[in-house]
């Protein structure tokens, strides 16, 4: 893994809607990841925030490239951090079910926010890969700082409730 590698300013991201997005913010350094905001937009935990609060989130994280083949997160290790794929791909990894591939503008780890569970899958770099990194210790800094972007995070969370309470 090389972390804080800078990217191209050409970069631009293919979401899974089909649609392209280029960091939010002109020609600064793609490695920074307050330039991402717009990418954040589209992981459910965050997309009920306003755009000044995406900018903070997206601000207490940081980015890191995975070179291919190298292991982003095991299963069973202690979780601690949500990654959001900007660039690349990575495979997902669970016992007894097919692997998944995750493109530009997925996301995995998000419960790592929440509790110390250990992590659920191992997630590969299918190829050289960029991700916004966001650790607990940083968003838990971030809410204790500015309590309404939690408001946002449980709008979602309880959302998710709802749903696997209705799927039994």
């Amino acid at each position: 893994m090389v972390a804080g590698t800078p990217a191209k300013e050409t970069l631009m991201t293919r979401l899974p809607s089909g649609r392209y997005v280029a960091p939010s913010a002109g020609k600064h350094d793609l490695s920074d990841a307050s330039t991402w905001t717009n990418v954040l937009a589209d992981v459910p935990i965050f997309s009920d925030l306003p755009n000044r609060h995406l900018k903070k989130v997206a601000s207490a994280g940081r980015m890191m490239r995975f070179q291919e083949g190298s292991t982003i997160i095991r299963t069973g290790t202690p979780g601690d951090a949500l990654y959001v794929v900007v660039d690349g791909e990575a495979l997902v990894q669970r016992r007894g079910l097919p692997p998944v591939t995750l493109g530009a503008g997925s996301f995995f780890g998000e419960m790592a926010l929440f509790d110390d569970s250990p992590r659920s899958a191992t997630v590969v770099a299918k190829e050289s890969a960029m991700c916004l990194v966001i650790t607990r210790a940083r968003l838990h800094k971030l809410l204790k700082s500015d309590p309404a972007i939690s408001l946002g995070l449980l709008k979602e969370l309880a959302r998710r409730l709802r749903v696997a309470q209705s799927v039994g």
